[in-house]
Order: structure tokens, then C-alpha cells, then sequence
């Protein structure tokens, strides 16, 4: 028997101790004991121990090999002549845990069936439950008339089993599922609280892809049929679901919504709590709505249970980000919680309260904070700090006390998370509170003189060096960096290097002494810093001119316009030659996947025109090199742009047709992709014959056809347009694919002489404002709109009508520009009424743009929008303005 191992179970248990029976036990000596499940005397206390030591293996992720698993499922097999309850149960979590192939299946079927047909009630359950993991499609058909009949059992135990293996049956035979319809219907109706709730939950599931289904499912529930607490739980998630998709909530009749209301008047906590978390997260939600929500949650923070006050302090914390006067009522409720003997729910009432308070309670608040500020775990620790830093940009008066709060928690004990939020919040703060930075970045760099972390030490420089030139003494910051230089690793020391730099390239008093230094980290261990160092050396010394020192800040400074994987790609393919790399061949736009994968087929085309996986670099290196090789296009100048593809076929379609855009100055290349998908014919003169009467600045001035199309190969056809220069040409164009089918021999593969002349309707493709955008992301937002000429700027504001929220709103103009979301600004938070998203790209003629959109909705959800842009090129901001406009 294996020792026993002596853990302690609770701090406040001082002396008790608790043994765990599976210390030190050897799958081999566990399969030796399972010898025993063939003894003709069976022990069932034994063989339930042996089980437990088995099941304990396959839960810790030990695995059986293929004989071991067969001759354990074949020896717990013999264990069903047992009458032992306790061992049959046992004996059916086995089976279902080592899930024997099908013709092992059929062993424990008749056992597993007779006992689906017991009378005992425990072994129908659980029979029914096993056979559902274990059977295929086949033999499934053969049962269904027994599930049917368990799904509408008198014993709620049987019933829930059943539909239980159902739900987990939809997932690998649903079109069996979903006949029995009829009896789940019935089960809905049961009195039994269990059976209820899974046969919601099942029926559910069926009519999923049908929002009219669940429309109607939930409007007959919701006129009181449902009484199961759980069930009830179920049913406010699924109306909020609806109300989500179909708007339901606003304006006139709102039966769903009055269903969450009367909810907040239920019985049941559970019930009461899961109705206030749906109308506090319904989309456009206003206070007046609110207001029943928070009075019941109000009511549950005064609540003896923990887990009612825990509740509900986490939903009005999440009310408090959108609705925070809609809280302030609860503030007094709250405090008294700041001492709550559980500190989760201690936490959540003070960052409560720093999003819903005012500035004279900030002091009091941050006096509290530092009492149980160690008594907390790093992921509430976090929710602190972010509450402080909405704070501080909420009362920017107050910064000294809420900086000094943040520096104070960073020399405190925690991990790499916690510490990465607080070093986030600082830099926020000083970015936004001018008056800030000075203690900021002192905060920062006394971190970093004992910083065990690595990317927050580099980070910090990084900021430090865009920042600590710009104060009134840059020079009391070297010792800091420096210090980084002897103490640190290679890749901190490497970070401190260029820091320095930034020093010596903006302050020209520090520049001598930043030169000492430099060479001094010439004799580093480490390439990278030696490389560095003798870099900087050589940009930062001799006789600059004007043009070279702007050179030299804008390598420093500037932030890198190309995406990091497309760098990375383009010098690996590099070959040394005496031409240097070029990093203006390096492509700029960020793409997910350039090329689509051909759909009606299992196997990947070949080719420009198959799927490229990996970075975009490589696929747009392949485009220019296919469209210079064509002599119609070579003289179209440098290719711009290359869209990902659009289709223009369904999937299991006869022919797989997708285009790619390729925009020039003044031309445009349309390359069509084709794929033959049936293996009978053989397609020639392949061609995409092209409307442009609704494309008027386009005008046709080349055609390629494809010579030949065989089975399974795709190929390429093109089309060239010329357009005029410096213009956002748009417009629509029809295409039809024409050819010569001829047909193919199966058992030689030779195609017949003669064919005969086809054509296949393609869709529409259109060329809009977007496609004369690249994306291209920038590091540092607020470094490139300011580093950018204010006389560029050009704003203004537009009404974008109504709109199902911000997201939506966010999401169009994205789409209508085609431009880079800077900084995760895409993502608008659920609730929200307002957003300001950044954006980033180049435009045709290799023009830098950057865009901050400013959204705003109202109660009515109209959307509002102020739109201001920046450019290398005014004339470009103003076109950009047009393009929304026109939008």
C-alpha cells in the first residue's frame, strides 16, 4: 500500500492533517491490482478501490496504451455479475471514462441495455448515460425508442439522464436529436426542477439556429410555465438573447423586458440576481430601466450570506464603468463592506466606490485601500489599480496622492501581471496629467532598480527615453540607465543602450558624457549591446548636417511603418549580394491569410494563386514577381496594394472563382483564381469577360486568358484597367467566366478534340475608397499624431443615424477607410456611450494617415461621430473626409 502523504488541510486547522490515499501509485501496480476483478469470489469493496486508483490515473492524464486499455475494459466487464450498487456505479464510470472502440462497444451493450430496462431507477440512469458516450449513429437508432421513453419517465432521475446524453448527443448526431422534439416539449412541463432545467436547456439547443424558433420558445415560457429555479435562470439568459438580437427592449410592447422585471420580484436569490445581471448588460439600457435592478441589489449587500453580497457588488461594479450615478445610491451600503471579513468582496466595494465617488472621498478611499491591500489576491489587486488610474484621469487634481498610492503597491511583494497594470497605469497617467510626469517617472525609475521582471524593465526605458528628454533636468535620469548597463541581463543592458542614445540625441549638454558611456558599453559580453552601442557612436558623433540630425532622430524616435513579421520574413529571404536590403520593399500592410483556400475541394491549389500560409510578405513578393513577368502590366510602375481575395462563386460550386485586387498609381489588375472541380472536363481559353458600364474612371486596356484549365489545377486569368492618377476611382463591375468545355476520358485522362462554348454567371466585385488604403499600425500613437504637422489636421463632425450600438458604428467606418486599429481602440467595451477609436495607414502614393474618431450615442441610438485626420499630404485629410462623407 502507498504511504500516505500529510498535508496540511487549512491554516486555521492548526494540528489537523488529512492523508491522500494516491500518493506514489504506479500505473503498473495499479494494473496488476485490477488481476483481482477476475477473482470468482469478487470483493466489491476491493474492486471499487482498484477503480478509484484507475480513474485517479486517467484524470491525472497517465494514458493507456491499447492493450492495457482493452484488457482493463474487458476485465471491468466481468464486474456486471456483481449485484453490488455501489461497484455497478463504479463499474459504469470506468466504461464511460475509457471509451472503447466500436468493436469493444459491443461487448457491454446487452449488459449496459438490460440495464437501461432495469427496475432499478439508478441503473437506468446511469446505463442510459454510459451507452449515450460509448455508441455510434448506428446503434443510437436502435435505443432511441428507449430515450424517448426515459425523457418523459415518472423518475426525474431517469428523465434528466436522458436528456442530459442528449444535449451531448446533439453535438455528434443531432438530426436523431431532434426528433424527439415533441417529448422534450413535454419534459419542459415537468415538476421535477432538474428535469426542467435540462429539457430547457436541450430544446434549447435544438432550435438554436432558428432565432424565429427561439423567439417563440421563449414568448410561450415566459407566461409562467416554468418553475424550477434553475429553468427560470435559463430562461432570463435566453430572453436577454433575444432582446439582444432582435431589439426588442425598445420602444412600444416589451414583453421580454417586463418578464426580467417581474423576475426582480421572484422567490428564489438566484432567480432575483440572474434577472438585475441581465438588465444591467442589455445593450442601451437606461437609468430609469436600472433603477428596479439596483434597489434589489442594494438589498443584497446588507445580505447575511457572502455569496449574495459577493453577488451583487461584482454587478454594480461592472454598472458602475457605464452607469456610475446610477450606483451612487448604493455608496453608503458599500462602505460598510470595505471591512467585510471577505476581501473579494471588500475589493470590488472600493473600486466601486473609487468609479462612483467624488473628489473629496478620494483621500478617505485611498486610506482604507492600503489597509487590506496585502490581504488580497494579484487578480483583485489588479481591479485596484485600474480603478485608481480612472480615478486619477477622472480627478486629475488628485494625482500626487493616487501616484504616491501606485508607487507605494510597486515596491510591495506580487507578481508579473499586478506589477505590469501599476507600471501601466503610471505611464497612462503621465501621458494624460502633464503635471504628473516628473514623479512619474521617478516612481518608474526607482522600480526599475530592483525590477525582477525582464519586459517591464525594457518597457520602462523605452518610455523614459521618449520622456526623460523632454523634462526641466534629463540629466538626473543616466545614473538610472546606466546602472541598468552593469547590473542587468543582456537583454535589459541592450533596452538601457539605446535609451542613453535618445539622451544624447536631445540633449546636446548630456551628449558627451552619453558618449563616455556608449563606449564603455562597447566592451559588453553580449552582441547585441556591443552592436548597439557602436551604432549610436557612429549616428550620434562627427559632423552632422540639419538633414542628417533629422535622419537621426526619426531612426531614434520615429516608430517602425512596417509590420514586425513582414521585416522578419523579408530578411530571411534576403539573398547578400552587393546591393544593400531596401526596407522600403518591405510590404506594409498587415494581413491575416492574402490568399483564400480554394473550397470545394480537400486538397490545397499550388501556385500565385494557391492559400499562403505565413506572413504577407512572401505572397506579395510572389504578386509583383507574377504581374512584372507579364509584359502588358510591366510598365504599370510599383504595385501599391494587394487585396485579399473575394469570392465570387459559392462552395461546391462546378467552378471556384475568387479575384485579387492589385492597385497601382494609375492602374488596376484584377487576377482572377480558377479552379475546375470536375474531374470530366477540361477547360481552355479560359476568360472573365468584364462590365465596367458602372465603373465610368475605368477604362479596359488589357486581358490574359488562362490557355488551359484541367481537373483540380488552378489557374490564372487577369484583367487590366486604367484609371486616372491621384483619384479614388470606385465602382462596380460584372464578370461572367467563358471557356471551351471539353470532355475528358476517365480510364485514359485524354480529352476529346472538340469542345464547346460555355459561360458561367460570376458575382458582382466592387472597388471601393478602402481598397486605395493599406494598413499599417504604428507603436506609439500619440508620438506619430504629434510628431505630424497640425496644419494637416483637418476635422469635423457627422451623424451616423441609428445604430445598434458603438461597436457597429466603430466597425463601419473601419471597413468604409480600410484602415489599422491602434492600441486595441476597436474594441468597444459592452454599454458603452462613448468610444474614441485610433487609426493608422498609408494611402495611395505612399501618403501617411492617421485618424481619431470620436463616437458618441444617445438614448435613441443615433450616433454621433468627430472625425479629425493628420497627414503627410493635406489634400489627402481632406480626402479622407470626403470618403466618409461619401460613405
Amino acid at each position: 500500500m502507498a504511504q500516505p502523504l500529510v498535508v496540511k488541510k487549512d491554516d486555521d486547522l492548526d494540528e489537523e492533517e488529512y492523508y491522500s490515499p494516491f500518493l506514489g501509485i504506479e500505473k503498473g501496480a495499479v494494473l496488476q491490482e485490477a488481476r483481482v476483478f477476475h477473482d470468482p469470489q469478487l470483493d466489491a469493496r476491493r474492486c471499487c478501490q482498484v477503480i478509484t486508483k484507475l480513474l485517479y490515473l486517467l484524470n491525472q492524464g497517465d494514458t493507456f496504451t491499447k492493450v492495457e486499455a482493452t484488457e482493463v475494459f474487458f476485465a471491468t466487464t466481468k464486474l456486471f455479475q456483481s449485484k453490488d450498487a455501489g461497484l455497478r456505479r463504479m463499474v459504469y464510470l470506468m466504461i464511460k471514462e475509457l471509451s472503447p472502440s466500436a468493436d469493444e462497444v459491443i461487448i457491454v451493450t446487452s449488459s449496459l441495455m438490460k440495464d437501461m430496462n432495469s427496475k432499478t431507477d439508478m441503473y437506468r440512469a446511469n446505463a442510459i448515460r454510459v451507452l449515450c458516450r460509448i455508441i455510434d449513429s448506428t446503434l443510437l437508432t436502435q435505443i432511441e425508442r428507449y430515450l424517448k421513453q426515459a425523457i418523459v419517465d415518472k423518475n426525474p432521475v431517469v428523465a434528466s439522464a436522458a436528456l442530459v446524453s442528449g444535449i451531448y448527443l446533439l453535438q455528434t448526431s443531432p438530426e436523431v436529436v431532434k426528433r424527439w422534439s415533441n417529448e422534450v416539449q413535454e419534459a419542459v412541463q415537468s415538476r421535477a426542477a432538474l428535469v426542467q432545467f435540462h429539457a430547457l436547456a436541450l430544446l434549447h439547443q435544438i432550435r438554436q439556429n432558428d432565432r424565429l424558433a427561439v423567439s417563440k420558445l421563449v414568448t410561450s415560457l415566459t407566461r409562467g410555465s416554468v418553475r424550477s429555479p434553475l429553468a427560470q435562470c435559463l430562461l432570463i439568459r435566453y430572453t436577454s438573447q433575444v432582446i439582444r438580437e432582435s431589439g426588442v427592449n425598445q420602444g412600444g410592447d416589451r414583453p421580454f423586458f417586463d418578464f426580467l422585471e417581474s423576475c426582480l420580484r421572484n422567490k428564489a436569490e438566484m432567480v432575483i440576481l440572474e434577472a438585475a445581471r441581465a438588465i444591467t448588460e442589455l445593450n442601451g439600457v437606461t437609468s430609469r430601466e436600472l433603477t428596479p435592478a439596483i434597489t434589489v441589489l442594494q438589498l443584497f449587500l446588507s445580505s447575511s450570506k457572502p455569496v449574495l453580497r459577493f453577488a451583487a457588488v461584482r454587478t454594480l461594479n461592472k454598472v458602475a464603468s457605464t452607469h456610475p450615478l446610477a450606483v451612487t445610491n448604493c455608496n453608503i451600503d458599500m462602505e460598510s463592506l470595505i471591512s467585510d471579513q471577505n476581501r473579494s468582496i471588500a475589493t470590488l466595494a472600493i473600486t466601486t466606490l473609487l468609479k462612483t465617488g467624488n473628489e473629496s472621498s478620494v483621500d478617505r478611499l485611498m486610506k482604507q485601500m492600503t489597509n487590506f491591500m496585502s490581504d488580497i489576491a494579484d487578480e483583485f489587486k489588479i481591479v485596484v489599480v485600474e480603478a485608481i488610474r480612472s480615478l486619477c484621469l477622472k480627478f486629475p487634481l488628485k494625482y500626487r496622492s493616487l501616484m504616491n498610492f501606485l508607487s507605494n503597491i510597486l515596491r510591495e511583494e506580487g507578481g508579473f501581471e499586478y506589477k505590469k497594470a501599476i507600471v501601466d497605469s503610471i505611464i497612462i497617467l503621465i501621458r494624460d496629467i502633464p503635471d504628473a510626469k516628473e514623479s512619474g517617472l521617478f516612481h518608474l525609475c526607482e522600480f526599475i532598480e530592483d525590477c525582477e521582471f525582464t519586459y517591464l524593465s525594457t518597457q520602462i526605458l523605452h518610455f523614459l527615453g521618449n520622456e526623460g528628454p523632454k523634462t526641466s533636468d534629463p540629466s538626473k535620469y543616466i545614473r538610472y540607465i546606466y546602472n541598468r548597463v552593469i547590473l542587468e541581463n543582456a537583454t535589459v543592458r541592450a533596452s538601457a543602450v539605446s535609451t542613453l542614445a535618445k539622451f544624447g540625441a536631445l540633449v546636446d549638454s548630456l551628449k558627451p558624457r552619453i558618449f563616455v558611456l556608449l563606449r564603455r558599453c562597447m566592451f559588453d559580453g553580449d552582441d547585441e549591446v556591443r552592436d548597439r552601442a557602436t551604432l549610436y557612436l557612429k549616428l550620434l558623433g562627427g559632423e552632422a548636417t540639419v538633414g542628417e540630425t533629422k535622419d537621426v532622430n526619426e531612426f531614434l524616435f520615429g516608430s517602425l511603418d512596417v509590420p514586425l513579421v513582414n521585416l522578419e520574413t523579408s530578411l530571411r529571404n534576403y539573398e547578400p549580394s552587393d546591393a544593400p536590403f531596401d526596407i522600403s520593399s518591405v510590404p506594409k500592410e498587415t494581413k491575416s491569410q492574402p490568399l483564400a483556400e480554394k473550397k470545394s475541394t480537400g486538397k490545397k491549389p499550388t501556385g500565385p494563386a494557391s492559400a499562403v500560409s505565413g506572413p504577407v510578405s512572401t505572397v506579395d513578393a510572389s504578386y509583383e514577381k507574377l504581374l512584372s513577368s507579364i509584359p502588358e502590366f510591366a510598365d504599370f510602375g510599383k504595385l501599391f496594394k494587394s487585396s485579399t481575395p473575394v469570392e465570387l462563386t459559392e462552395a461546391e460550386t462546378e467552378y471556384s472563382v475568387n479575384v485579387v485586387k492589385h492597385i497601382y498609381d494609375g492602374h488596376v489588375v484584377l487576377q482572377y483564381n480558377c479552379t475546375n472541380t470536375i474531374p470530366e472536363q477540361l477547360l481552355e481559353q479560359v476568360v472573365v469577360f468584364v462590365d465596367a458600364s458602372e465603373a465610368d474612371e475605368f477604362l479596359e486596356v488589357a486581358s490574359k486568358p488562362l490557355e488551359s484549365l484541367p481537373y483540380d489545377s488552378p489557374g490564372q486569368t487577369f484583367v487590366a484597367f486604367e484609371k486616372p492618377e491621384g483619384v479614388i476611382a470606385t465602382g462596380k463591375f460584372s464578370n461572367i467566366l467563358k471557356f471551351i468545355v471539353k470532355e475528358v476520358d476517365p480510364s485514359t485522362g485524354e480529352a476529346e478534340d472538340d469542345g464547346v462554348e460555355d459561360e458561367y454567371q460570376l458575382e458582382d466585385l466592387e472597388i471601393v475608397s478602402a481598397d486605395y488604403m493599406l494598413k499599417v499600425g504604428v507603436s506609439n500613437f500619440r508620438n506619430a499624431w504629434e510628431s505630424m504637422d497640425p496644419e494637416s489636421e483637418r476635422v469635423d463632425e457627422y451623424g451616423l443615424g441609428v445604430r445598434e450600438g458603438l461597436a457597429e458604428a466603430v466597425s463601419a467606418v473601419i471597413g468604409i477607410l480600410g484602415m489599422q486599429p491602434c492600441e486595441g481602440t476597436d474594441a468597444v467595451p459592452s454599454n458603452s456611450r462613448s468610444h474614441t477609436c485610433l487609426l493608422s495607414g498609408v494611402f495611395i502614393g505612399n501618403v501617411k494617415v492617421l485618424v481619431r474618431l470620436s463616437f458618441g450615442i444617445t438614448s435613441s441610438k443615433e450616433v454621433a461621430m468627430k472625425l479629425a485626420v493628420r497627414s503627410d499630404d493635406p489634400e489627402i485629410s481632406d480626402k479622407i473626409h470626403e470618403i466618409v462623407a461619401n460613405g
